[in-house]
């Protein structure tokens, strides 16, 4: 059972499909949409062992987010800042390394690219707080 305050909250994701796909990262985050999704990849490396690359979904959110999550089967998440070491969803993996990325990117991006990543990270974590794997992609995190 999810306690939060949050998770009462509806928020819909919706796959991003076909052509849209390829306006989806510019229109989330601008001219540095290549940076974030980058780091994305990134932290997908570094967090996931198994992970060697590979197609991703795109989804946006109702509150504004987005995120995107590899097609994999579900796969260990260590993290070594914080002990995590669980098995998640190819889908909680995508919303753990998003935030993850999110959150970087907000502290190393000036003006107006770092607050849009910030307030990416925001929408993308009240978004994890309805998910069924919300209790580990938060333990991920923190």
């Amino acid at each position: 059972m999810n306690n939060h305050p949050a998770a009462d909250r509806t928020i819909a994701s919706q796959l991003v499909a076909g052509a849209s796909r390829l306006q989806t990262l510019p229109k989330h985050f601008g001219p540095h949409h290549m940076y974030v999704e980058n780091l994305v990849f990134a932290f997908a490396r570094t967090l996931v062992p198994t992970y060697r690359g590979g197609y991703w979904l795109f989804y946006e959110l109702s509150n504004g987010g987005f995120y995107m999550a590899p097609e994999m089967s579900p796969a260990r998440v260590c993290v070594e800042g914080n002990g995590f070491d669980g098995e998640l969803s190819a889908d909680a993996i995508g919303i753990t390394v998003c935030l993850f990325a999110f959150s970087h990117a907000s502290f190393v991006l000036t003006g107006q690219a770092g607050e849009t990543c910030a307030h990416h990270y925001t929408w993308l974590r009240e978004f994890s707080w309805t998910h069924g794997e919300h209790s580990l992609i938060s333990a991920a995190i923190d």
